[in-house]
């Protein structure tokens, strides 16, 4: 299965390519905490329609992300 890239690697992205060198430092920390604060969203929005569709759990939910966005192996 084909990584997507999430908006917020596409934001990261963008705003890279915007702020001046030499602040990569900062930019890889504050990307590192976008990239968990999404993930959470996402792992969070699947556990919270899990009643509605099937029991699905936190294992479930992070593979699920994992395997649609790569999960931390950028």
């Amino acid at each position: 299965m084909q990584k997507k890239q999430s908006s917020v690697e596409i934001a990261i992205e963008k705003l890279s390519a915007l702020i001046p060198e030499g602040n990569d430092f900062e930019i890889g920390l504050i990307a590192e905490q976008v990239k968990e604060a999404h993930k959470e969203e996402v792992i969070d929005g699947i556990l919270d329609n899990r009643n509605i569709t099937s029991q699905v759990t936190f294992k479930d939910a992070e593979k699920y992300y994992n395997e649609t966005f790569g999960g931390n192996n950028d």
